[in-house]
């Protein structure tokens, strides 16, 4: 009994949930938002500002860049309306040369300047025509528009320092998406430029209430991040709880939303994902309009959509642009395939090793000729293959995209019939990882297809100790793992498990009717109304 008991505390049985929740039936503003702040108090210590004096500021920059053996920062003196000194500061390589010669410095050069200071707002409005200029007084936030690829323009006597966006940075330019091939649909994917990914976007959802939030993520807010939603139709709380986990990260370094999505994940020795990737701007366009939290971050070609579940990660973007019947019957096929790639192997390993009668005659005679000759364990033999199919995948993945077709082809008939006639491993069993691994490729989320790999060979192992009784073991477990976990305060196995008010089939496509709200299981501002 207190083994049980042990158990059960594990997997989370009778344990109070603390998590934030996003239900239809509950309000969705959770509770620790009206706690007490836990952040740092401000300390009364006033950071530094830009100085009046054109000097102290380019000694600044000169101590902060070394920029005498930094000659990537460029800082070019000049003289506007030919009284009034000035300097341009930009990075070499991230702002666009043309932009500040032909707006920026010719400009001020040929046109006036008043007399006496304050300087900043008369020339943005009256002498430089760049189309889009702000002014800053911190310094560290001058510092971070010099990184970002922009220029600024400081001048003699103005404590402010005049930010011109002239990036023209080289970047990847929009092409087909690599994972997400659709046969029919938009063969646009996102690329690493963040201004490209939302323009995708806004290209699709040309409304004036889809929010796009700038946000600095990292100890270091060096990286940027875009939160977008449909204002109105998001649930606040999603928005305020996806914009709380993007505060908390405290790393110096963000590369990828891979990266992201691990910092703000709660379950982190899930197999499951807890939010869906995509590098398809419909796919995320079409969630945005359902009410889902985008975000973006620079230098990414991939979009973490939250919150998600189970059947979205079996989702694909093609279901949607089939007619019912074909859509239903390919949405099928997928999850028969994803079933026979995580049961097979470990259901044949039970039956032959410990309920051969529920087999027939027939089959245990080929399955006993086909391993006459095998001197390895049934098990042991099992895990190896399924081993160095994973081990060929990973290659073929790894090699130039040419050669990594021939290393799945060749590489696998090749050492398939090497094993089988060094009496490595039997036909029978080849015959069951191929199936296997052909179901795995069914599945459309590339992390989830790593989970089921991780799951597939945790039934084979319990098969090979328990037979089915181990196989059923960590089934349960495995169920009652995804029946409590949560993505942003979603169920992973909504909208069956809760059931929730909404009409979409969770397996089978349904019609495509004509709708003017959001109609799902996030409880949306809409479905409050």
């Amino acid at each position: 009994m207190e083994s049980i008991k042990k158990l059960g505390r594990i997997l989370g049985f009778g344990r109070k949930r603390s998590e934030f929740e996003l239900l239809e039936t509950e309000s969705g503003e959770p509770g620790f938002f009206r706690e007490k702040s836990n952040g740092t108090p401000e300390q009364g210590q006033r950071k530094a500002e830009v100085d009046s004096s054109l000097e102290v500021n380019l000694e600044r920059i000169k101590n902060d860049y070394c920029t005498d053996i930094n000659p990537d920062v460029v800082v070019r003196r000049f003289t506007m309306g030919g009284k009034l000194p000035a300097a341009a500061v930009f990075i070499n390589g991230m702002a666009k040369r043309e932009t500040i010669n032909d707006f920026i410095i010719r400009e001020s050069m040929e046109k006036p300047v008043p007399d006496a200071p304050p300087y900043a707002q008369y020339l943005i409005n009256n002498v430089l025509s760049n189309c889009e200029m702000s002014t800053e007084k911190n310094w560290d936030k001058v510092k971070g528009c010099i990184n970002d690829g922009l220029t600024v323009v400081l001048v003699e006597g103005e404590a402010v320092a005049m930010v011109a966006d002239t990036r023209g940075y080289e970047y990847r330019p929009v092409g087909a998406p690599q994972n997400e091939k659709v046969v029919r649909g938009p063969q646009e994917g996102f690329n690493e430029n963040i201004r490209t990914n939302i323009t995708l976007i806004r290209r699709m959802i040309r409304r004036e209430d889809l929010i796009c939030e700038f946000r600095e993520v990292g100890s270091g807010e060096n990286i940027k991040a875009a939160v977008v939603y449909l204002k109105g139709t998001a649930n606040p709380a999603l928005v305020q709880e996806v914009k709380r986990r993007l505060a908390r990260v405290d790393t110096r370094m963000v590369m990828n939303t891979g990266i992201l999505e691990q910092l703000t994940e709660h379950h982190r020795f899930s197999p499951f994902p807890q939010l869906l990737c995509t590098e398809r701007p419909d796919r995320a366009a079409s969630h945005i309009m359902q009410g889902y939290v985008v975000v973006l971050l620079d230098g990414s070609p991939f979009a973490n959509i939250m919150p998600t579940t189970l059947f979205a990660l079996m989702a694909s973007s093609e279901d949607v642009y089939l007619r019912q019947l074909p859509g239903s019957i390919i949405r099928f096929i997928r999850y028969m395939g994803a079933i026979v790639s995580i049961l097979l192997p470990g259901f044949f390993l039970s039956l032959v090793l410990y309920h051969q009668g529920m087999m027939s005659t027939e089959a245990l005679s080929t399955v006993v000729a086909s391993r006459k000759m095998v001197f390895a364990p049934i098990g042991l033999e099992l895990l190896f293959l399924l081993a160095v199919f994973q081990l060929i995948r990973e290659a073929g993945l790894r090699v130039p995209g040419s050669i990594g077709q021939a290393i799945g082809i060749i590489g696998g008939l090749i050492l398939g019939q090497a094993a089988v006639t060094a009496n490595l491993a039997s036909s029978v069993m080849l015959i069951v990882v191929a199936l296997s691994g052909l179901g795995n490729f069914c599945i459309p989320d590339y992390s989830t297809q790593i989970s089921a790999s991780y799951i597939r060979i945790a039934l084979v192992a319990a098969a090979w100790m328990a037979g089915l009784l181990g196989v059923f073991c960590v089934m349960t477990g495995l169920l009652a793992m995804m029946c409590g976990l949560k993505s942003y305060g979603v169920p992973f196995l909504a909208p069956v498990a809760p059931k929730t008010n909404s009409r979409r089939p969770p397996v089978l496509r349904g019609p495509i009717t004509m709708h003017s709200g959001a109609k799902d299981f996030i409880n949306t501002m809409e479905e409050q109304r």
